[in-house]
């Protein structure tokens, strides 16, 4: 029964990240139609920016996606030291790539309020 357990849980990370490399790949296809579509009727820059604010929030999603399937799969199934290690290790690069593209591509830091406009 425990075994059974561990294989659902490691199939259920594995499921959650693809849907993290889905996110990229959708997102990535998604904002390059539009930008394609919309970079002659938009002003100079106007379009680029919009095409790396929306590639940019979809890259960031599926690293979110990436980190829940990496949690589920190491905290449950892989229980020794080395392998929480990791896991952390994996968790602090994933988290400092979504903030650093969520501070080029909001202009704020996420823990910053909205500024009015």
């Amino acid at each position: 029964m425990q075994a059974s357990f561990l294989e659902i849980i490691t199939v259920v990370g594995f499921v959650i990240e693809a849907f993290g490399i889905l996110a990229v790949i959708i997102g990535s296809c998604v904002s390059t139609t539009v930008f394609v579509r919309t970079y002659r009727t938009l002003e100079e820059g106007v379009a680029y920016k919009k095409y790396r604010k929306d590639l940019g929030r979809s890259i960031i999603l599926g690293l979110e996606f990436l980190i829940a399937g990496d949690i589920i799969r190491t905290v449950v199934v892989a229980d020794s030291l080395e392998n929480v290690g990791v896991l952390a290790l994996i968790i602090l690069i994933r988290s400092f790539l979504s903030v650093t593209l969520h501070l080029e591509i909001e202009g704020r830091w996420p823990w910053q309020k909205d500024s009015p406009r």
